[in-house]
């Protein structure tokens, strides 16, 4: 069965290959990605997949699902295709959709024989406010035995950690004037961004090595000489694991509490992003993808690599999840360039997408036909999560 799979998979190649071109030379911000999911759900749709476009109150989210309906685990193919600005498909999201449902046409060759659910989901802005945050807080992703995705990188490597990461903005008021006839009268907000910056400078060296801290002046005043009554600071700030994440924020925010009190302005303290946890990656089903990588004949697998932080962490303590990286040719790219994008249309990056897709069906396949590895992959889960 795994040899029709593979068929399948390079039956649609040139079809991949086209919308994956399309994304590419088309390139949409996050939550505003209509043609992408246009191509995407298309295809499926071709191939007898249910298609439910605006989930989880994102336009340019989408269900497809592809149902024996005979028993069996529902098996989860996650789709991003969200650019970055200037840069176009730095990351990769072009390929990535394009690679989650490849994989799942390629794996409904054979539900009818095995049984199960595919389950295909369009995950708009991971560049941004990540969908994938607020659809596993709204029980999306609940009814999913394993979940699955895919991320071009420069060489191949196992999934791994990511950094947990809070979005925080810190909003001052203190209170205008004339900054040279009456600058007693006002209370400067942008003394206290800058303060809480040479703050969180102090603390860098009390914390631990995995910690990122990086943050900027949004908001900083309208003209040198009035007195800034409103400043604004907004910072990203990561951990390796969230349960110390929470103590660096904490940090954080008493530093943000201090600048406030020591310039006598106000403070009001926000998300303006959503909150990725960190990667929570399933050994025993990264295991499996491996094995399959190598059936392909992938066979250098580097150990895994952090590349920040990913709404997929969220997804990864809902369910037993894998955000392994696919080498697309040239291990010297760097992510969030144009070197990188410009990558993504190559002969081997079009390679590596029917390797990538490929390999991500017939993982969906073990899992479906081998019980014993999916109480495994279960067991692992569940111990991973109990530690939290």
């Amino acid at each position: 069965m795994k040899d029709q799979i593979i068929k399948q998979v390079n039956s649609i190649k040139e079809k991949l290959w086209e919308i994956n071109d399309f994304i590419y030379y088309n390139p949409e911000l996050g939550n505003e990605e209509f043609n992408a999911v246009y191509k995407l759900t298309s295809l499926l749709s071709e191939y007898s997949f249910k298609i439910e476009v605006g989930i989880a109150n994102r336009k340019t989210a989408f269900k497809a699902v592809y149902d024996s309906n005979k028993k069996g685990p529902t098996i989860a193919f996650l789709c991003e295709y969200d650019a970055l600005p200037e840069i176009g498909h730095g990351c990769g999201h072009d390929m990535i959709g394009v690679i989650g449902i490849g994989a799942a046409i390629g794996l409904s060759k054979v539900l009818e024989e095995v049984g199960g659910k595919i389950e295909v989901y369009g995950t708009p802005a991971e560049e941004t406010n990540g969908a994938k945050s607020d659809m596993a807080k709204q029980g999306v992703f609940d009814n999913v035995d394993v979940a699955m995705i895919i991320h071009p990188y420069g060489k191949t490597c196992k999934s791994g950690p990511s950094l947990a990461m809070e979005a925080l903005q810190f909003e001052f008021t203190g209170r205008s004037s004339h900054a040279s006839s009456s600058p007693e009268e006002g209370i400067n907000a942008l003394d206290a961004v800058i303060l809480m910056f040479n703050g969180v400078n102090a603390i860098r060296q009390h914390v631990t090595s995995d910690v990122r801290i990086h943050g900027i002046i949004s908001e900083g005043g309208i003209a040198a000489n009035i007195v800034p009554g409103r400043a604004v600071a907004k910072f990203y700030v990561r951990a390796l694991k969230k349960s110390y994440l929470r103590e660096v924020i904490q940090k954080v925010k008493n530093i943000a509490s201090g600048a406030a009190l020591m310039t006598g302005a106000t403070l009001e303290i926000s998300l303006y992003e959503s909150p990725f946890d960190d990667m929570n990656t399933n050994e025993n089903l990264s295991d499996t993808f491996n094995d399959n990588l190598r059936s392909l004949g992938i066979t250098d697998i580097n150990p895994p690599e952090n590349i920040g932080s990913l709404d997929m962490g969220n997804v990864s303590y809902i369910v037993p999840s894998i955000h392994p990286l696919l080498g697309i040719g040239n291990p010297n790219l760097i992510l969030h360039t144009k070197e990188m994008a410009k990558a993504t249309i190559t002969n081997q990056a079009h390679n590596a997408l029917i390797i990538g897709a490929t390999a991500l069906a017939l993982t969906g396949y073990d899992v479906i036909t081998n019980r014993d590895l999916l109480s495994k992959i279960k067991e692992e889960f569940i111990q991973s999560t109990t530690k939290l």
